[in-house]
């Protein structure tokens, strides 16, 4: 669940979810087109299952196209898929990435705010920073 939620924060922020949501307009529309200038795809359920075929490059061949207008729909639909299939984990990796180097810097930040106010510091606040200090080690070796 939480996934799911930080999943979708992600592909708001980055514009991923505008990408995909075009993405689907466009499989649909392109099944619609392939129903209506195929011969032998007379459903919109066959036109789907076409579609899907052809996004996810299996093209079982049960369904295949014939017209010069169903076969550049095909290739059209197979290049925005294949390009969707790239784009997407890449913005989701990138977003990541950036967010954890964030954190680490943050983090820095914080250790060394502290290191500068040493004196400052109450024996429980020293013993928190001490613990950090030996677990940074510990990540180190």
């Amino acid at each position: 669940m939480k996934k799911t939620r930080l999943m979708k924060i992600v592909l708001k922020r980055t514009g991923a979810f505008k990408l995909l949501c075009t993405y689907i307009v466009v499989f649909v529309a392109v099944s619609i087109g392939i129903m209506i200038v195929e011969p032998n795809i007379n459903r919109l359920i066959d036109s789907l299952w076409y579609s899907f075929s052809v996004a996810t490059t299996i093209g079982f061949g049960d369904i295949t196209a014939v017209t010069i207008i169903g076969r550049i729909l095909s290739i059209f639909l197979s290049i925005c898929s294949i390009l969707i299939i790239a784009v997407v984990p890449g913005i989701i990796t990138s977003y990541y990435i950036e967010s954890t180097k964030l954190r680490e810097k943050e983090s820095s930040a914080k250790f060394l705010d502290d290191l500068e106010r040493l004196p400052e510091l109450s024996k429980e606040e020293l013993t928190a920073l001490s613990e950090r200090v030996k677990n940074f080690n510990k990540k180190k070796k």
